[in-house]
């Protein structure tokens, strides 16, 4: 988060986390920065984990706004590095500083998890998903002529190595990574070089398969699948590729790109289901004609209220196709071992089956958002941090889509067919579990800054845009 008496970013908002691979227990210290909304005036002061929750009661009873200011692990072996400690912060560069900036505007979801990932794979997370924002910041400007854009797309990637680049033309909301693209070339060069080659390696296959799409309709499911791989597959290679590089994880996680590829097609067919609304208002069609042609002459005729049932129709069927996706997303996050990795990868995971739960024969997709609940989600923030945890919430989000299908339609039967399947799979039997349980210390401070995180999540895009105009 963003301490506006600081005048530091960023500040760090991370649960107490456990590594499978070493048996000491962390001991946490907090380090916590009060700010008063009448003189802001800062006071940090440490605190020792029993003695949090009375901070937290007092701050409140006080009206006090809590800001995370960093967050502390020692081990009593193995030590990591701290979170982001005060000489870290003062020694952070400028450009380093707008990165993370950019990175809480135009991430709201990945940003908290991208700043509790361990070491320097937190830093190389950063730039790969600023790279990549850019990047896609470019194939959504619909103002962007085709004859430039489709050269921007191919070159991205050496733009990277060049220090001076940058568009300011777009009029797309995230335009401040086009238009600063220099703070994000610069951090990325001065990266490992093992992680400079992973992100600049996705970068231009996802530019070139960005390139070939442009224009052209999605028609078959196979189409559908080579979208969703270079638009988000990629990204979930990619990534695996850093946790490995990191050595936070085994070599075997970035080498199984079938299993990587299944994680980012099942988090992109989500939010194209989800987005069938706003893609449309837009002028964007990435449903595939070969499900949708089934049920209408024009994907827009799901808008219409006399097409209601063939639409729900269709919008089974296409969730019914990404629930396949959900036995390698289980096999994937049982093989994680990192902590910090393991919530970065299972969040968003959950967040997605919940969101398919939502949506599933629900005709709200086709007149406005649908969402999850804003506690919901933080509930399942919190309690997605172990594989037992994981797969009880994804048999419990596959258990509703199977009570939701109806008496008629194509693909109810397929959609039962994967849903028992996934039970299956997502069976608490203990073999899957890496991290084990979290004792109630752990517990406690992760409903601390849930809470802390959710209460200020507003004030957070508000002062980063107030760093962002003042640098």
């Amino acid at each position: 988060m963003y301490c506006a008496a600081r005048s530091a970013w960023p500040l760090a908002m991370r649960a107490m986390q456990c590594d499978s691979r070493c048996s000491a227990v962390p001991q946490p210290r907090i380090l916590l920065c009060t700010i008063c909304p009448c003189h802001q005036v800062t006071r940090s002061r440490q605190y020792c984990s029993p003695c949090l929750s009375c901070c937290v009661q007092q701050a409140a009873s006080t009206g006090h706004s809590l800001f995370m200011a960093l967050t502390d692990v020692e081990k009593m072996a193995n030590p990591r590095k701290s979170f982001f400690t005060t000489a870290a912060l003062d020694s952070m560069s400028e450009t380093l500083k707008k990165c993370y900036v950019y990175l809480n505007q135009t991430s709201r979801s990945f940003a908290a998890v991208i700043q509790a990932l361990d070491g320097d794979l937190r830093q190389a997370v950063c730039i790969f998903y600023l790279v990549l924002r850019a990047l896609d910041t470019v194939e959504d400007d619909m103002s962007i002529p085709l004859e430039v854009k489709i050269p921007m797309l191919q070159n991205f990637h050496t733009y990277l190595y060049q220090p001076e680049w940058r568009y300011s033309q777009s009029r797309e909301k995230d335009r401040q990574v086009l238009e600063d693209f220099p703070s994000i070339s610069l951090e990325f060069r001065l990266l490992a070089k093992v992680y400079q080659d992973v992100i600049a390696n996705i970068c231009h296959k996802m530019g070139a398969g960005m390139a070939e799409f442009l224009g052209k309709k999605v028609g078959s499911i196979k189409e559908w699948d080579t979208y969703c791989h270079y638009v988000a597959g990629l990204v979930g290679i990619g990534l695996s590729r850093l946790f490995s590089a990191s050595e936070l994880e085994d070599p075997v996680v970035g080498q199984d790109t079938e299993l990587a590829n299944s994680m980012g097609l099942f988090l992109q067919k989500t939010n194209i289901i989800r987005d069938y609304l706003e893609d449309q208002q837009e002028g964007r069609e990435f449903w595939p004609q070969e499900v949708w042609s089934k049920y209408a002459e024009k994907l827009s005729d799901f808008t219409k209220p006399s097409n209601v049932q063939a639409a729900l129709q269709c919008l089974n069927e296409l969730i019914t196709n990404a629930l396949q996706h959900v036995p390698d997303v289980i096999k994937y996050l049982s093989r994680l071992h990192n902590q910090s990795v393991f919530n970065f990868c299972a969040i968003p995971q959950v967040m997605a089956i919940a969101t398919l739960a939502a949506c599933y024969n629900n005709p709200q997709v086709f007149r406005g958002v649908v969402k999850i609940r804003k506690g919901q989600a933080v509930t399942l923030m919190l309690e997605a941090t172990n594989m037992e945890a994981v797969k009880g919430m994804i048999r419990q989000y596959t258990q509703m889509i199977g009570q939701k299908v109806p008496g008629a339609g194509r693909s109810g039967a397929r959609t039962q067919q994967i849903v028992v399947k996934v039970e299956s799979l997502s069976q608490c039997d203990g073999e899957l579990m890496s991290r084990g349980h979290l004792s109630p210390i752990y517990l406690s401070l992760a409903v601390f800054l849930a809470a802390v995180s959710w209460q200020y999540w507003q004030t957070l895009t508000h002062s980063s845009e107030e760093y962002v105009h003042g640098h």
